[in-house]
């Protein structure tokens, strides 16, 4: 989809660079978890104004999804229990809060798991449970089936994601060793339960969600068992996990509740936002900007130094013939595969992967990675943005080629010798990543 800009514009690459960082943002506050629960709380038809509402908000939006939904007037809610990494400073006394531990659970993810489990199985037959879901849910709520602890789920997760696992892989493997995903917390509730979801997840699967504790569950032992042993490093696999998950293959174990299954007959679900959002919220502040605006539809996958150089090789083409500024606006979630010891994350590596084809380009151009949860891997920025000078600065530093940053998964430190990271701070939503690419011809040129 191309759109028309209102004003034409002659960049420098600084106004680029601002202006990338203003359409980033623009992106973010589009998908503002609040926003998005208030709107859709309007749209409903009623089916939340029934009975009493009991409450549980879990992901990284929980705070704000819990101090939204206090101010749907024409519900009764009982109480309403929030989960999540951060609690706002203005979230109402009222809201049971719940700090827990992402990307990796902790002790506090298993007790804020079981508070989950307890509140739902005391939800009476003619009352309400609600699920509001975000990204981030599957760490913080915890259970690990009997028989597993803890540690061992921590070490299965954390091989999976240094392996480079997507999303579904490291769902279908939490859902098999989990007591409250795949649909099981639904199922420990007797009344109606409605899943509210902000995804994060390229193609909204409400089953992957926050590994889809409210909702039918279409994974299997034997996709969990595949996942693990695709993508565990040989030297961290756990053999009792391992066994475990052969036998749910072998149909030894229950499966996580599939779609038409009774206990789930009385459950519904709907998402209330997600990258589409976020990419129409870049869209429309660029086009306020005067830029003429190209939006891919296609979801931006696969591990990020790889992504990354086919996703700007397309770009280009798009870009190529462009005699004007352009914007290109894109999304999804991309993985790394640690291979090194440095620090960085899946925005920063998809940015550092593009800083040495971009110093070839004919005019100048900018490429923003941003996480719209303002975290971005295990640092404190939410991305960051390379452009047509980056590797020319980077050598007047003395610093490494990028290509040797990469291999050492370093991107944080590149970024950070620069001063090119996106720094916005937490915030209060999650819908994967943005990316942006500003482009203007040599000279400036543009077309009216």
């Amino acid at each position: 989809m191309v759109r028309s800009p209102q004003r034409p514009l002659n960049p420098s690459l600084d106004t680029l660079r601002t202006h990338a960082r203003r359409i980033v943002s623009a992106a973010i506050a589009a998908v503002s978890a609040h926003d998005l629960l208030r709107r859709a709380l309007a749209d409903l038809d009623g089916p939340l104004t029934h009975g009493r509402l009991h409450v549980i908000a879990a992901g990284k939006a929980a705070s704000s999804l819990a101090r939204a939904i206090l101010t749907y007037e024409d519900a009764h809610i009982v109480r309403v229990c929030a989960i999540g990494t951060h609690r706002e400073l203005d979230l109402p006394a009222a809201v049971e809060w719940h700090t827990a531990s992402h990307p990796f659970p902790d002790q506090r993810s298993v007790a804020a798991a079981h508070r989950a489990l307890t509140i739902a199985r005391s939800v009476p037959s003619f009352d309400h449970l609600v699920l509001l879901l975000s990204g981030g849910a599957s760490a913080l709520m915890a259970a690990p089936l009997e028989g597993l602890s803890l540690e061992d789920k921590q070490r299965v997760v954390r091989g999976l994601i240094n392996g480079g696992a997507d999303i579904h892989e490291l769902n279908a493997v939490r859902k098999h060793l989990s007591a409250i995903k795949g649909g099981r917390l639904a199922a420990a509730c007797a009344g109606r339960v409605t899943t509210l979801a902000v995804s994060d997840v390229v193609g909204d699967d409400l089953s992957v969600i926050g590994s889809g504790p409210g909702v039918p569950d279409p994974s299997t032992w034997r996709d969990a068992l595949d996942a693990y042993r695709r993508w565990t490093p040989v030297d961290q696999v756990l053999p009792h996990v391992q066994a475990l998950l052969e036998r749910g293959a072998a149909h030894e174990l229950s499966e996580t509740p599939k779609a038409g299954d009774e206990v789930l007959a009385r459950s519904g679900a709907r998402v209330i936002g997600g990258r589409a959002d976020a990419m129409r919220g870049a869209r429309e502040a660029a086009e306020r900007l005067g830029y003429e605006v190209i939006v891919i539809d296609e979801p931006v996958v696969g591990e990020a130094r790889v992504t990354a150089p086919q996703w700007l090789r397309r770009v280009g083409e798009m870009t190529a013939n462009a005699g004007r500024t352009l914007c290109v606006v894109s999304s999804g979630e991309t993985t790394v595969r640690v291979r090194g010891t440095g620090k960085g994350g899946r925005n920063q590596e998809f940015a550092l992967a593009t800083a040495t084809a971009l110093a070839a380009w004919d005019g100048e151009a900018v490429v923003a990675s941003t996480g719209t949860d303002g975290i971005d891997g295990p640092t404190d920025a939410a991305g960051a943005i390379a452009d047509t000078t980056t590797a020319a600065r980077a050598q007047a530093l003395g610093l490494r080629p990028a290509a040797d940053y990469l291999d050492d998964n370093d991107s944080y430190s590149f970024f950070y010798a620069l001063d090119d990271l996106v720094q916005t701070g937490r915030t209060d939503t999650n819908v994967g990543d943005v990316q942006v690419l500003l482009f203007a011809p040599p000279g400036g040129t543009n077309a009216d």
